[in-house]
């Protein structure tokens, strides 16, 4: 337990499972108060009450409820954009426009819906930290994922034209790009799940592990913190040297 986000109010998106989850977790230890965001009800009220936090089941790609949502939060000092999806590796022309679709709205119009809705709190704040999960995927792109990985250079490109855009109101805006994770959604980044295809992957990051939420959790952490009062427009690579 610590005290590096004592006192602030965090919000963080998909937050019941994956990555979301270890940035909760680790938020919470580090004494903020969280909301659980996330579409799936069942696993995120059990995710909030295992940390005793609020939950509020929500479709990031419905303006009106993200609005609905956010009147009901009177504060906001961080605000993380985790919740994201993929697609399965496919050939670029093979992607159905509906699969296309699901991955803008989620990766991209997600995004745009909660800092629409959060960035007002925080400029009359005069003061917030915005952390959006992109990927290793938005800065080396590898084929068979190509509207996945454009979502992701899009949510870095996001990321530092708001930390420009929102620096004079003393808001802070980066980004973490992990590597794939032993997650829910590792199985559609490789297209399945083997010990084969698992030591195919692994053999491209030099430190020869996945990236864990525990990993993104302490990277989220850190850039949320006032250690990183100065760190703005940042995409951190947690990786494990796989863009190298």
């Amino acid at each position: 337990m610590g005290d590096r986000l004592a006192g602030k109010t965090a919000i963080v998106t998909g937050a019941a499972s994956g990555f979301g989850a270890g940035i909760a977790q680790k938020f919470v230890a580090e004494g903020a108060r969280v909301w659980i965001v996330d579409i799936d009800a069942t696993r995120g009220e059990s995710m909030a009450k295992g940390l005793d936090m609020p939950f509020a089941r929500l479709d990031i790609c419905d303006w009106n409820a993200v609005r609905n949502f956010a009147r009901l939060v009177e504060r906001v000092d961080i605000l993380v954009n985790n919740a994201g999806i993929g697609h399965t590796p496919s050939p670029a022309e093979d992607v159905e426009t509906e699969t296309f679709d699901r991955v803008a709205n989620v990766n991209m119009r997600g995004i745009y819906h909660m800092c629409r809705a959060f960035i007002p709190l925080m400029k009359a704040q005069k003061a917030g930290a915005i952390i959006n999960i992109a990927s290793t995927a938005g800065v080396r792109p590898r084929g068979g994922l190509t509207w996945y990985n454009a979502s992701k250079g899009w949510v870095i490109t996001a990321t530092k034209s708001l930390a420009a855009e929102l620096a004079p109101s003393n808001i802070r805006v980066n980004a973490i790009n992990p590597v794939a994770g032993d997650t829910p959604l590792l199985s559609t980044f490789m297209g399945g799940d083997s010990e084969a295809l698992r030591a195919k992957f692994l053999a491209t990051i030099p430190l020869g592990r996945f990236c864990s939420p525990d990993d993104v959790g302490a990277a989220a952490c850190y850039l949320a913190s006032d250690e990183a009062a100065m760190v703005t427009g940042v995409a951190m690579e947690v990786d494990g040297g796989r863009v190298l």
